[in-house]
């Protein structure tokens, strides 16, 4: 088969470029909203330290700005501490210091070396605002980030280690979905090989005892014929595995030839015993299209091969019904089994699906990678209903000259 590794590494590469775009939008998103707010944080600061220069400049101290400090101080979501102009905090510290927690267990000294410890943080995250007086500095406001600007800091590394581990586990999962496909594949593969060649060998050891015990020259001729098709049939399976792997040769031809000989094929091998089952062919009959015979009957032989496991009564019957759709050739493979599911209709060409005790759901998954991968076409359950049939659909583009 076709490797699938550039395809696999594309993926793989383009999911991976996809998340590097997001964890970056991400990044520059929260970092666009972080820099706003610390924008807000200085600008409150700022008008903080504004207000209280205002009322040391006021001559009239009488009047009431207590609506000025209500509204400003209750803005602040962020540590702030008031000191004098040498950097030491005022007293009482409950009333110059704003959402920062003082151990009240601690002494005045000990809370001021706490309240100078956290400042020299503050400070060297962002420089204090001064209250001036004309040229004297009177206090200076000490800030530093809420606790929300922290928060979203890290909001983009916590982002990244759940992306982190959601691509680790998807990745694990599609590794383990991966290997289980192609385990099934090589699987199926093997079975499919021994099942193609069974057959022809065991016609052909058949022949060989009959000629042992069965000399009768009248019948030489017809045991030589069918010896010939045996080999045919070996020569046809050998030509099928040859070509899975590499570009298979095109070429233009008359559908309803190839479905003859697929029907002259399963004719004989239909059992005769307790189930009797008809193949049709209706339509038009001079459809052509581009295709590779051999690997084309391998196609049909699958879906016929499915269609027999599906008649579950004892008479049943199989159409192929040939007809031109917008310039492609439709392919209609029916027939009266026990139905399908239409909400199993993806999964009944995935590699490993089977509805058979016996069955490694293989066919169908190689019908449609012949069709897609090799002829450019497409294959599809059209419908289905439980108990009334199945009816899959073969779609390639038709030749008209």
């Amino acid at each position: 088969m076709r490797s699938s590794n550039p395809s696999s590494i594309t993926l793989k590469a383009g999911l991976l470029l996809i998340a590097v775009l997001i964890a970056a939008g991400t990044l520059v998103y929260t970092q666009s909203i972080v820099k706003q707010l610390i924008e807000r944080e200085a600008r409150i600061a700022r008008l903080y330290a504004r207000s209280l220069q205002y009322l040391a400049s006021d001559e009239s101290p009488s009047q009431d700005y207590s609506f000025i400090f209500d509204d400003v101080l209750g803005s602040i979501d962020f540590p702030m501490v008031l000191t004098d102009s040498s950097n030491v905090p005022y007293m009482p510290y409950e009333r110059n210091v704003r959402n920062i927690h003082l151990d009240t267990t601690l002494t005045t000294d000990e809370q001021r070396e706490y309240l100078m410890t956290l400042m020299k943080k503050m400070d060297a995250e962002y420089a204090p605002i001064q209250v001036t007086l004309g040229k004297i500095v009177l206090s200076k406001v000490h800030y530093g980030e809420s606790n929300l600007v922290k928060q979203l800091r890290y909001v983009p590394y916590v982002e990244f280690t759940i992306a982190g581990l959601f691509i680790l586990l998807g990745y694990v999962a599609f590794s383990y979905i991966k290997r289980s496909e192609q385990s099934n594949i090589w699987v199926g593969m093997a079975r499919e090989t021994a099942h193609q060649l069974g057959t022809p060998l065991s016609s052909l050891m058949g022949w060989i005892e009959l000629m042992k015990t069965d000399m009768d020259e009248e019948r030489r001729p017809e045991i030589i014929a069918d010896v010939e098709q045996d080999l045919v049939r070996l020569n046809k399976v050998t030509m099928r595995f040859s070509k899975i792997g590499s570009l298979p040769e095109l070429k233009t031809s008359y559908i309803a030839d190839t479905i003859e000989n697929v029907f002259t094929y399963f004719s004989k091998r239909i059992p005769q015993t307790g189930k009797k089952v008809s193949l049709t062919l209706t339509g038009d009959k001079l459809l052509r299209a581009k295709f590779n015979p051999e690997l084309f009957e391998w196609v049909l032989e699958n879906l016929i091969k499915n269609s027999l496991d599906a008649i579950e009564d004892k008479d049943g019957t199989i159409n192929i019904n040939l007809s031109r759709e917008n310039g492609f050739v439709a392919i209609d493979v029916s027939d009266t089994g026990k139905g399908i599911d239409m909400k199993f209709r993806r999964d009944v060409f995935r590699p490993g699906y089977s509805t058979k005790k016996r069955g490694w759901g293989l066919g169908l998954s190689l019908a449609k990678r012949i069709v897609e991968s090799y002829h450019d076409g497409e294959i599809f359950l059209k419908e289905s209903k439980i108990g009334k049939g199945s009816t899959f659909r073969i779609r390639l583009k038709a030749v008209t000259n």
